[in-house]
């Protein structure tokens, strides 16, 4: 673990992977909720960093950090959010291919595992989900596709991501939800935050 300061009042702490950066976060919202956390404006975490901004005093922050061990996050039942999703993606047959598995077999792999929001980004809403093992990882797709639908449901590298509105992306493509993932009027306005565990259940294709 290594901190870094941002400016005068923000600190960029680099972890190893993306299970430290998890356990990391978790803790700093364990503490914060009970109130043994220094103030502190935002924690946002990334693949690999947690960004912590607004702090008084960032460098006495990172020497603290030093000390702190940071179990692995659990989440309870309640933050689960399930998405039925249609596996009819355009991609589908390919990543059969990449898995070397029929197409039903990936559906059965991909809405039986576990998984969690590591972090946000690309497009409010849209949520980067960790859960697959490391040798179901694909490439992204060499040409992205100008337009993806809203609700598609992609693979790519060792993420499972869903589109929250139509947008340009190179993402592999293996089925479609009807779940809204950004919704101004909606409080909060993004069902999938960092740590929110997420169940995908297969619908009729």
């Amino acid at each position: 673990m290594r901190a870094l300061p941002v400016g005068d009042r923000a600190l960029l702490v680099e972890l190893a992977d993306g299970e430290e950066t998890a356990a990391l976060h978790g803790e700093l919202l364990r503490r914060r909720a009970a109130g043994t956390l220094p103030p502190v404006r935002e924690i946002v975490p990334a693949a690999r960093t947690v960004l912590l901004e607004g702090l008084d005093d960032p460098a006495g922050f990172a020497a603290r950090l030093d000390g702190w061990e940071a179990p692995a996050p659990h989440a309870r039942a309640t933050d689960t959010v399930e998405l039925p999703v249609r596996y009819d993606g355009p991609d589908l047959a390919e990543v059969a291919a990449l898995w070397g598995m029929p197409a039903e077999e990936v559906v059965r792999i991909h809405s039986a595992a576990e998984f969690r929001v590591a972090f946000c980004g690309f497009a409010p809403g849209f949520g980067y989900l960790t859960g697959l093992p490391q040798r179901y990882a694909v490439p992204r797709r060499p040409t992205p596709r100008t337009a993806v639908p809203a609700g598609s449901v992609g693979l790519a590298g060792p993420y499972t991501g869903v589109y929250p509105r139509s947008s340009p992306g190179g993402w592999q493509l293996i089925g479609t939800t009807d779940s809204v993932l950004w919704d101004p009027a909606r409080e909060p306005a993004a069902l999938l935050a960092p740590g929110t565990r997420v169940r995908f259940a297969a619908a009729g294709r």
